[in-house]
């Protein structure tokens, strides 16, 4: 029986067919990447099988007939532009939710958020000397509390709480004047009719003698 010439050929390779696996690991090791990433000039074969030491390996590479290949592109444009899509408010309708409202947007991430959006206010504000520390402490515990919902609600409360202020103020300085005024008249009325008093004393003593 004839002696099968092909039976310690490696799997995959044809009786005309060069193995190159040495010349591909020595390239994977020259040019640090992995075989996959290695090309042969399938036209160079016997040339590029003649190279079994890695500095003939850096020679094929330097003349090209051993390359690196290029990374396999993933691209992100679709995903970018879905994303742009997604963040004009397409694709979230009902078919496209899959969590429940509080697993897709906790509460407490929410409320976490808008406490530190009006905290961060007050402090701005009181730093700035437009609030002083006790209205900011009674602010800040109202924040706690859950009156206001957003700092535009704050902000419109500040400053209806200072004009409130503000306006109290200038009626206690009129309340004020008013009374120094009045009470300014009762005193000349007072030295008016002292004086007149004393007058008709001394009219009465002088006709007297």
């Amino acid at each position: 029986q004839p002696k099968d010439n092909h039976a310690f050929l490696p799997r995959g390779c044809g009786a005309g067919m060069v193995v190159l696996r040495l010349q591909k690991r020595l390239a994977a090791s020259v040019l640090k990447c992995g075989k996959r990433k290695i090309w042969l000039d399938p036209n160079e074969t016997n040339e590029i099988s003649n190279a079994n030491s890695r500095q003939n390996v850096k020679k094929l590479v330097k003349n090209g007939l051993i390359l690196r290949k290029q990374a396999v592109v993933h691209s992100r444009s679709r995903a970018n532009r879905n994303k742009a899509a997604k963040a004009k408010g397409r694709h979230t309708g009902y078919g496209k939710r899959r969590g429940t409202k509080e697993a897709r947007m906790p509460s407490k991430t929410i409320w976490i958020r808008r406490q530190r959006v009006l905290r961060r206010l007050l402090k701005a504000y009181r730093e700035s000397k437009k609030i002083d520390r006790y209205l900011y402490h009674e602010l800040y515990v109202k924040s706690k509390g859950n009156v206001f919902k957003n700092k535009r609600v704050l902000m419109e409360f500040i400053h209806k709480r200072k004009a409130h202020a503000s306006r109290e103020k200038f009626l206690e300085d009129q309340a004020e004047a008013r009374r120094q005024k009045v009470k300014d008249a009762r005193e000349r009325r007072n030295a008016r009719v002292a004086q007149k008093k004393a007058d008709i004393l001394a009219t009465y003593e002088a006709e007297s003698k």
